[in-house]
């Protein structure tokens, strides 16, 4: 039973989709539930998690038409306005659609400060009291933040997205690892092995660029807080999905049965209550 917890769909335009640059050409289309059912027979992929691209409620209601067209979708991670002054309000209308798990935010693009603003810690606690998910999107350099962040949000089940994307091209991981860590003594806090061939070198990476990485979150959240995730479409500047779905395969092959069921679908059904 294989889980997909991190993908994408969109119809492509430039005025929405303006962070696809023009060295990412290959996302210049559009990417819809079609085209990946190839991948879903070849990988015997049970379901999928499919998570916002575009920061509109527009976009929640596009993917939840998405999931009603196609039932391997079991989970919506959507978009809205966490520090909208009628969040309850609108919260409260969203949790009619039992396919909506979540909601993120791209704290990445935001300046410093943005996960300390009152209002937006707000936000995102009240979508725990609402029994919604927070997806976290940031770099690195934002995880100090994150920690102070993490603090004022226990009551709300949250999922680092793309191990927080560190500086695989690089090889560089000291301050990331001791921040990881921290964040990962929140016993709510989980994380998405995904994202990692894109933050190593696109054209020229291996598995050994990553694989250390993929021992700290092992080493600090554990098999049981640890999901798999794709995050197809975007996956494609790096290699195909099976390139990516390889480094994670060859990785958990040292768990246990046990284990590698849990991080390929298990943690991500339980996370989301798919």
């Amino acid at each position: 039973m294989i889980i997909d917890s991190h993908q994408h769909y969109w119809k492509y335009s430039p005025e929405t989709h303006g962070w696809i640059s023009d060295d990412m050409k290959v996302l210049k289309r559009d990417f819809m539930p079609d085209n990946f059912l190839s991948v879903i027979d070849e990988h015997k992929i049970e379901g999928t998690v499919v998570v916002q691209a575009d920061q509109s409620e527009e976009e929640t209601e596009f993917l939840l038409s998405l999931a009603k067209q196609f039932p391997f979708i079991k989970g919506v991670v959507g978009w809205v306005d966490l520090k909208h002054p009628e969040l309850s309000n609108k919260l409260k209308g969203f949790s009619q659609n039992k396919i909506l798990k979540g909601f993120r935010h791209i704290v990445q693009a935001e300046a410093p400060g943005f996960l300390k603003d009152p209002k937006f810690v707000a936000g995102v606690k009240a979508l725990g009291e609402a029994g919604f998910t927070y997806d976290l999107l940031i770099y690195h350099h934002q995880l100090a933040e994150a920690l102070d962040f993490a603090g004022k949000t226990t009551n709300v089940k949250i999922v680092v997205d793309h191990i927080a994307k560190p500086s695989i091209r690089t090889g560089e991981k000291t301050h990331w690892e001791l921040n990881m860590a921290a964040l990962a003594t929140f016993p709510n806090i989980y994380c998405k092995l995904s994202g990692m061939v894109t933050e190593a070198k696109w054209n020229d990476w291996t598995y050994e660029d990553i694989e250390p990485f993929i021992d700290e979150v092992f080493e600090s959240f554990g098999a049981d807080r640890v999901m798999y995730g794709s995050d197809w479409p975007v996956c494609l500047l790096a290699g195909s999905y099976n390139d990516q779905f390889s480094v994670v395969k060859k990785y958990i092959s040292r768990l246990s049965e046990d284990e590698k069921r849990k991080v390929l679908g298990e943690n991500a059904k339980r996370f989301y209550n798919l």
